[in-house]
């Protein structure tokens, strides 16, 4: 159970890892075309993930209480989406292609700004994965080791685009490679660490686990809607970022679907 757990935290972090470590082979930004395929395919993950990994096993969880087992799934889900409102107001921070700043008032380098918005976008996917490994530990959710894994899997996958997305510009911008990497991984720093502290928490949150899985639904939905759809939608119209989402959502439905 530990080795699965641990393996389950280091697996989306280890595609950070990858994805930032493109710096050293790629001389150049990201095409704009391959960032909008990236950041589509991340979008269809984090969809796919919500639908399937943590929706549905909390509708699962409370089926026989009827219809009332959709209660606390929706109430999880529009605090998870409340949450990172909040946290989309409060926070400093910049999208990629925008020079419109958001959070509250600072002093902050445009850098910085877009590290804090990638972190902004981490945050419930450390706690997708932690949720669901404290509701695999417990042992009597309905949770498998497979399924778990293959949301884990599913954000790796994602994250491998993610950390080119951010080393590569800060290579562009005149960062050395070693510190663009650097920069690259430390923005996903984030995952593990919520995800721990999900998992250290889970004796707590074992009694609401239904809200819980809906809560980093309705935060990773958030994350796709406010920020990777109109990412993926800016400039010139294409749509390979629309294909891009669904074969991202369809790679984490096959992963979900054979894992479970």
């Amino acid at each position: 159970m530990l080795y699965d757990v641990l393996n389950g935290l280091s697996v989306p972090f280890l595609g950070t890892v990858l994805g930032a470590g493109c710096v050293f082979f790629l001389k150049k930004d990201l095409p704009v075309i391959i960032n909008k395929a990236f950041t589509g395919f991340a979008g269809g993950v984090m969809i796919a993930a919500s639908v399937w990994s943590l929706l549905l096993p909390a509708l699962a969880m409370g089926e026989s209480n009827g219809w009332f087992s959709v209660i606390p799934v929706v109430v999880g889900f529009w605090i998870g989406i409340l949450f990172l409102l909040l946290l989309d107001i409060l926070i400093p921070h910049l999208h990629r292609n925008s020079n419109a700043e958001e959070g509250i008032s600072h002093h902050l380098k445009k850098t910085t700004m877009l590290m804090l918005a990638v972190t902004l976008h981490n945050i419930p996917e450390g706690m997708a994965v932690g949720v669901v490994y404290a509701g695999l530990m417990a042992g009597n959710t309905g949770i498998t080791a497979t399924g778990a894994f293959a949301l884990a899997l599913g954000i790796a996958v994602q994250n491998f685009p993610e950390g080119a997305i951010i080393s590569m510009p800060l290579r562009t911008e005149g960062m050395s490679k070693k510190k663009a990497f650097l920069l690259g991984i430390l923005s996903a720093i984030v995952e593990p660490i919520g995800a721990l502290l999900t998992i250290f928490a889970s004796d707590i949150f074992l009694s609401i686990m239904p809200y819980m899985l809906s809560f980093a639904a309705g935060a990773m939905i958030y994350v796709v809607v406010e920020e990777l759809i109109p990412e993926m939608s800016q400039g010139k119209h294409s749509n390979i970022g629309t294909l891009s989402f669904g074969l991202g959502f369809s790679v984490m439905m096959i992963l979900d679907v054979i894992f479970s």
